[in-house]
């Protein structure tokens, strides 16, 4: 195994590639926090004057469980909509993290992560597909 110097090429890249990844990060939980925030104030608009019974548990709509459904929900200006799409922002924000890696290790050709990346992102994608 043998240390790269501080300026070769391949270190440059390594640094470029982590300012990307760090600026995704940032991005996705930014326009996240902006959905939930807006969906949020226009859901307390819409709801001010609703009674609440805290004592019978009331939960959202089935239409909120699937992201195709709430993608047309978000478009009409559903105020849940909005907020649970920034939700699956806020999920599919490491997700693409983890592609990204996996996409510069190859440019790398860094055979070892890039198989390492490839099963984290399968676990990844399992788990947020599998229903039981």
């Amino acid at each position: 195994m043998t240390l790269r110097s501080s300026n070769t090429p391949a270190r440059g890249l390594d640094y470029r590639m982590d300012a990307m990844m760090g600026r995704l990060l940032q991005v996705g939980v930014l326009l996240a926090s902006v959905f939930v925030l807006v969906g949020g104030i226009l859901y307390v608009r819409q709801h001010s004057g609703a009674p609440v019974d805290y004592r019978v548990f009331t939960g959202e709509r089935a239409s909120l469980r699937h992201p195709e459904q709430v993608l047309r929900l978000v478009v009409t200006g559903d105020a849940a909509a909005i907020v649970q799409l920034g939700v699956l922002l806020l999920i599919a924000t490491p997700i693409a993290r983890v592609v990204f890696a996996v996409i510069a290790f190859a440019v790398e050709r860094d055979r070892l992560y890039v198989a390492i990346g490839l099963v984290v992102l399968a676990v990844l994608l399992f788990g947020l597909l599998h229903t039981s």
